[in-house]
């Protein structure tokens, strides 16, 4: 058959050993994919759950900011002065789930830069504003969080598809065919063993067809022989010696 191996224990052995790494492969990233799938379920609630508590943030701080502006006046500018260089900064990592990294966001707050706003509204509402300035940067670090689990969420959405795919093509495409290839190997040799079997056969029947014929002829010509030498032997009573 054209585009097939040849048919040899040499190959059947080859195929054999591919068949065995295309199996473990096939396991591993089944396994593989089953973790990336748990942890994405994982993920998926965190990120609800996470979203509930942006909206509850945001809501939160909107109403603290209000009292704030009816306990201390308008703030804002005063914040913004002070405000040169940033307190709080996003630190970037990774989480290995299963082999595949997914980004990951934390917040970094710097207590020594937050301590230029301690000032704002003593002379009037400063505990007000001390609680809108904490809702405020607890809704930042649920934002944040929000933010890496989405990003997360995608690297994992994608890593599962490519997974998956690959795990599809070795139990849809690759182990079958292997199988396959391996199904023809073996039935080729056991043609080539019945083939073999039968010139075998064939070339036995013709040797003992052979040497019947030439025991035959040996026997013919041992009977000539013979009977030639029993012509001679009969005496003529004619003949006088």
């Amino acid at each position: 058959m054209s585009g097939k191996p040849p048919a040899n224990r040499m190959t059947l052995g080859q195929f054999k050993a591919r068949m065995v790494g295309a199996k473990k492969g096939h396991g591993l990233l089944k396994k593989k994919r089953d973790a990336l799938k748990a942890r994405f379920q994982a993920m998926l609630k965190e990120i609800v759950a996470c979203k509930k508590g942006v909206a509850e943030g945001v809501k939160e701080s909107a109403y603290s900011m209000t009292k704030a502006k009816w306990a201390a006046g308008d703030v804002s500018t005063t914040i913004l002065e002070k405000a040169t260089k940033p307190s709080a900064t996003l630190k970037t990592g990774v989480e290995n789930v299963a082999g595949v990294y997914l980004p990951k966001f934390g917040l970094v707050r710097d207590q020594a830069k937050e301590g230029t706003f301690s000032t704002v509204g003593c002379a009037a509402g400063g505990q007000v504003v001390n609680q809108t300035r904490k809702a405020h940067i607890d809704t930042l670090e649920v934002m944040v969080k929000m933010a890496s689990l989405q990003t997360s969420f995608v690297t994992l959405d994608s890593a599962i598809k490519t997974t998956s795919r690959r795990v599809n093509a070795l139990e849809y495409v690759v182990i079958p065919k292997i199988e396959d290839t391996i199904s023809y190997i073996k039935t080729e040799m056991d043609e080539m063993e019945r083939e073999e079997f039968f010139r075998v056969k064939k070339v036995t029947e013709k040797k003992k067809e052979k040497i019947a014929a030439e025991l035959q002829e040996l026997s013919r010509e041992l009977a000539e022989q013979k009977q030639a030498s029993s012509a001679l032997d009969q005496k003529d009573p004619d003949l006088l010696f």
